[in-house]
Order: C-alpha cells, then structure tokens, then sequence
C-alpha cells in the first residue's frame, strides 16, 4: 500500500496494523516527523529546527518542510532519533462523565486514561461532551484526525437520543430533517428516524459543540440520553462502555477514504 497525500502536500504514514505489524514508512515534513517522534509538539519542533539543533546525516537542516523518512539520519543535538511513532487508531465506547479531552487541569477522569497509550502520544478525533456516550476514535495520527474532523470532508456521525416526553411529533422531526436555527446558524439537513419510546436517531455531518443536544431542545425535546452509534463506516459495535479495540489497517483505510 502506497501513502496518500494530505491537505499540506506530504505523503502521509501508514498505520500499524491491529497484530503489531510495522508496515512501511513514507516520508514527512521535518517538523512533523520530530513531533512524531515524540520529541516536542509541531511549533516546538519548528524552532528546534530554526536554531539548527536538527541534523540530517550530519548536515544541519533549518527547513521544516524538508521531506524525510527513517532513512533520512534525522538527529537531535547530536542525538540519532529511532524514527517517527507508527499510526495507531482505537474505537473506545465512552462513558458517560468521562472527558473525550486529552487532559483535564481539574483531574478529572478522560478517555486516555482508558486507553493502552504505550508511549505514543495519543489525542481524541472529535469530542462527546461529559453526559454522553459511545464512540469516540483515539489516534495519533494528527493529518488523520484533522481530515475526518473537517467540515470540508462531511464525514457522516451518527447519535441515538432519548428524548424528554412527549414523543417528537411530524413538525419537530421535519425540522430536524431540513435544518435548525440555532445561535450559531442554520445547522445542515440531518438524517432522522424515529425508533419508538421517545427515541430517535440523528446522523450529521456537522461538528458543533454540543450540536445534536442543542438542535433537539431547538424543536422543543431536550436530550435526555445520547449515544453516538457510528462514525463513518465504522460502528459502536459490541463494545461495551469503557471498552476499546484497536482498528485493523483495512478500517483506518476506509475512514481515511471519506476524506479523499
């Protein structure tokens, strides 16, 4: 399998897959590559790399766009650095009161706290607030996040909300369905049917804070219970809250693709 390119141009690297195989590394940008390495973040990397504290083959590089691979004898004061982390991704079915944050100055409870990290430095595609629950994905593939959080992507989310009493009517489901005024602007057309109970599933293809609560109370039916059920392709599953699996290369692949 062949690298893609992201939205900056740079050939982006291949996951590992679930059994631990290392595939491939293709090249990345100086910058990106350092902070996946672990060294530092991105910015931090950058000025690494501007005082000249970064060597390539033992030639000083100032240029953080430069592309490079492990092969490429990138160093660090001198340091030879293993090599970029490999790109993992997990599926983690949230618990309600756990933060979808990668950390919480409060100390609060959040989802790496639930998920092996084994040294990578792992973050949250997206967010579900504190009283929800279900899928989240895990990665620290950042070009990976980033596309299937952008909005120019479209990438379909899907929730099932309980809905406070009565049963939303043909006026409050219609809606839904074309778009509802909210504080921030007309949310898009959402995907609507009714699954009894007082309950109903939503797909959007928006990520606002807090967008399918705030969309229900618009029609008069506050959230009582919300449950994301799928993203993309992929699906919440057997997972059980405060599980996790770590997704197979195919998986990665067919969310990557609804990005291209």
């Amino acid at each position: 399998m062949r690298g893609r390119r992201g939205l900056g141009g740079e050939v982006l690297r291949l996951m590992v897959a679930a059994d631990g195989t290392r595939h491939r590394t293709a090249a990345l940008r100086l910058g990106k590559y350092l902070a996946h390495a672990g060294v530092a973040s991105r910015r931090a990397a950058e000025q690494m790399i501007a005082a000249g504290r970064v060597t390539l083959a033992g030639e000083i590089c100032t240029d953080p766009a430069r592309d490079v691979d492990d092969a490429s004898g990138v160093a660090v004061d001198g340091r030879p650095l293993a090599g970029a982390e490999p790109r993992v991704l997990y599926a983690l079915h949230k618990p309600v009161g756990v933060l979808s944050t990668a950390r919480d100055t409060h100390g609060r409870r959040t989802v790496l706290e639930l998920v092996p990290a084994g040294g990578l430095r792992l973050y949250p595609v997206g967010r579900l607030d504190a009283d929800s629950s279900g899928l989240i994905l895990l990665t620290n593939d950042g070009e990976l996040a980033n596309r299937l959080t952008h909005p120019r992507f479209e990438v379909p989310k899907t929730y099932r909300a309980k809905l406070s009493p009565p049963a939303p009517g043909p006026a409050a489901l219609r809606a839904l369905r074309e778009g509802v005024e909210l504080e921030d602007g007309p949310t898009a057309p959402a995907r609507v049917r009714t699954l009894g109970d007082g309950r109903i599933e939503l797909t959007i293809h928006e990520g606002r804070n807090r967008q399918v609560r705030r969309m229900c109370t618009a029609v008069g039916h506050p959230v009582l219970e919300l449950v994301r059920t799928r993203f993309g392709a992929l699906t919440l599953g057997a997972l059980q809250p405060g599980e996790h699996r770590r997704l197979s290369l195919a998986e990665a692949e067919r969310l990557r693709a609804l990005t291209l």
